[in-house]
């Protein structure tokens, strides 16, 4: 298809470096493209950078806005993006051409202790630096303690085999891409730990009204994972969600049927909302708007706007 090299734009972890090998294996096997068409072009993000929460200086896009910007001044041809860290909505000039097939969309608990979150004694401390999962370990089990725990998967498998928790969470599918699911305890079922917006999907990020690279990534694109995001991301955006608010939000296909499950909950988990709306997959966006505006009465006005900052 193309004979110039195609570059391809990343987070340097270890999880998005898989991220963007696993998109090159693909194109390659679907337009039988030699390796050495495609350059991984590395680029840190401001998210990186961080220190302390990642709301504070930013919150959602902080893991996108540089790679992004060098998609828009041609740098790269396309990004790999995990989609939950994508703001919901894209800079002028740029447009999600294709989602991978989604992975496993479950919460992994990993501790050297403990074979549950429900085995873990009271007082244990939970190692957790995403405001939805303190919310939901809070409102499952108000006696424990959840303290600050950020860094990718290597750091934070690190960290608990220090001793710094009891317990953490993962998402199943960056540990299975990372071929790590020995490090999992327990895979927490969705209606118990519902997930974040966008968990476990690829996206590929290219330049709107860009024909080739258009062509090009959109034979990659599983219809069933975009129209499962879309919706969630609809709700996302309704609620205004960023890295400052617990939200969760999965959709997912019952027959030919879309069903979305939404949460909000209060950062100490004595409040929680939730709903769940089903449609056709055509009405995916206003699944996600309907969730989202029926939670939003119900919690009343305020509810969001009172959570204090902190990471997804």
């Amino acid at each position: 298809m193309q004979q110039k090299t195609i570059k391809i734009g990343t987070r340097g972890s270890p999880l998005a470096l898989a991220q963007a090998h696993e998109v090159r294996a693909r194109l390659m096997a679907a337009h039988g493209l030699a390796e050495d068409q495609f350059a991984i072009v590395v680029i840190k993000t401001s998210g990186d950078q961080v220190v302390g929460s990642l709301a504070d200086v930013g919150g959602k896009g902080l893991f996108t806005k540089e790679i992004e910007e060098a998609l828009l001044g041609e740098e790269i041809d396309l990004a790999v993006h995990s989609m939950k860290d994508m703001a919901t909505t894209l800079p002028a000039g740029l447009t999600i051409s294709a989602m991978l097939p989604r992975e496993d969309v479950r919460d992994a608990f990993i501790s050297l202790a403990y074979p549950s979150l429900d085995a873990v004694p009271a007082g244990g401390r939970i190692g957790t630096s995403s405001l939805r999962r303190q919310a939901q370990v809070k409102l499952r089990r108000p006696d424990l303690e959840v303290i600050g725990f950020r860094g990718n998967v290597q750091t934070r498998l690190k960290k608990l085999a220090d001793g710094v928790a009891d317990a953490t969470f993962l998402a199943c599918a960056g540990l299975r891409r990372l071929g790590l699911t020995d490090q999992i305890t327990a895979s927490i079922e969705t209606d118990v730990m519902l997930p974040a917006v966008a968990q476990a999907a690829i996206g590929i990020e290219i330049r709107a009204g860009d024909e080739d690279n258009n062509a090009l990534t959109g034979v990659l694109n599983d219809e069933r994972t975009a129209l499962c995001v879309t919706a969630e991301r609809a709700f996302l955006r309704i609620l205004d969600g960023s890295c400052r608010t617990p939200i969760a939000g999965l959709a997912e296909f019952d027959g030919d049927v879309l069903r979305l499950r939404g949460q909000i909950l209060s950062p100490d988990g004595a409040r929680e909302f939730s709903t769940v709306k089903s449609g056709s997959p055509a009405s995916a966006i206003r699944l996600g708007e309907d969730a989202a505006r029926e939670l939003l009465d119900r919690a009343g006005p305020g509810f969001l706007s009172s959570s204090p900052a902190s990471a997804t």
